[in-house]
């Protein structure tokens, strides 16, 4: 799955707001708070999952573009 310029700033941005919520939760786990550290942990890994498989009401009219253009023109590898 080969990533846009545009989603690739988009998942940068969201690394951005992500790592230090992750590195929080790790050091909460070390510090002995593992269900709260594992929390973060978790919190973080959706910030960054969640954007790349949700649809958005923007997204609709991309996909149906993508799917029709799909149909019509063949991969090379066909």
């Amino acid at each position: 799955m080969r990533l846009g310029i545009l989603e690739m700033v988009g998942t940068v941005g969201t690394l951005i707001f992500a790592l230090p919520v992750a590195g929080y939760g790790v050091e909460r786990a070390i510090g002995g708070d593992l269900l709260f550290g594992a929390g973060f942990v978790g919190l973080a890994a959706l910030m960054v999952l969640l954007p790349r498989k949700l649809t958005t009401p923007s997204d609709v009219p991309a996909e149906a573009a993508e799917r029709a253009v799909g149909g019509v023109v063949g991969d090379d590898e066909d």
